[in-house]
């Protein structure tokens, strides 16, 4: 009984520890990840809200005095970038090599690959902390190392991607629009990008959220008609997602809640 109470109360406080960490908790996330069904999760959430710790919404809680359905943009943004990494991991296949560049959004990717052996070759320095699997192996292209994003760039970088391919490659932008294409603001990052696109067998694609799209910045590292594949929130203006289509680019919209828009032609996220 007493080893009972305390895996209740253990479960419990990692409710309380997401909730802390997150702002807000969702049932079906938490049943997933702590094995338990949703109703358990359902009569957890009553417990601690009856003990003033939490406030229940539809679907999940939130920290106590915050108003669940609201989120201010920089939460909303997290959210979807969340999403769009998730997807774009589901998309990677056991044996794969892939390339990623600094993008944040791209980054996280690397912890929501599970259970496969895929090698990931990236200039994001930040790579080194990111939590993965240990079937996930990291290469670092090396270079001069930039700081803030610290990523990896210069003729060292540039020159040691030229010497590998991968299978794909999942790339993070400043700006994507139909008039220029995938733009970012750091020059000395443009080159490795046009390799990160160039030197795939298979595909490769673009992650942006719905804030990136209609954006141009100052440099181009990849043209409208060079796109393949972008992956985005549904949030991203029709009128932006036509014009890529327009070019024959395949344009993948998450939602929130980790599925697909119907017209991006997939299932719900794994």
């Amino acid at each position: 009984m007493k080893r009972s109470r305390a895996l209740v109360e253990n479960r419990r406080n990692k409710v309380l520890l997401a909730l802390q960490s997150n702002g807000f908790v969702k049932v079906q996330e938490l049943a997933e990840e702590l094995q338990v069904s949703p109703l358990t999760i359902r009569r957890d959430l009553q417990y601690l809200e009856d003990q003033k710790k939490l406030e229940r919404f539809y679907g999940g809680a939130t920290v106590k005095d915050r108003v669940p359905e609201i989120y201010t943009e920089q939460d909303e943004v997290k959210l979807y970038r969340q999403r769009i990494a998730e997807y774009a991991a589901s998309l990677v296949e056991d044996g794969d090599t892939i390339f990623i560049n600094t993008s944040s959004t791209a980054l996280q990717m690397i912890k929501y690959i599970k259970d496969k052996r895929v090698t990931v070759i990236t200039n994001n320095g930040k790579a080194i902390f990111m939590e993965h699997s240990s079937n996930v192996s990291i290469i670092l292209s090396g270079g001069e190392l930039r700081e803030i994003k610290e990523a990896m760039v210069g003729e060292f970088a540039t020159n040691n991607i030229s010497k590998v391919t991968a299978k794909k490659s999942f790339i993070g932008c400043s700006g994507l629009s139909p008039e220029s294409g995938m733009t970012t603001e750091i020059l000395s990052e443009v080159n490795i990008n046009q390799l990160m696109l160039q030197r795939v067998t298979g595909t490769s694609y673009i992650l942006a959220d719905h804030t990136k799209l209609g954006r141009n910045s100052s440099f181009v590292s990849c043209p409208t008609e060079s796109l393949l594949n972008v992956i985005t929130d549904e949030k991203a203006p029709a009128e932006i997602t036509d014009g890529f289509r327009e070019h024959e680019v395949n344009v993948f919209c998450v939602t929130k809640d980790g599925h697909l828009l119907r017209d991006s032609g997939s299932a719900e996220l794994s």
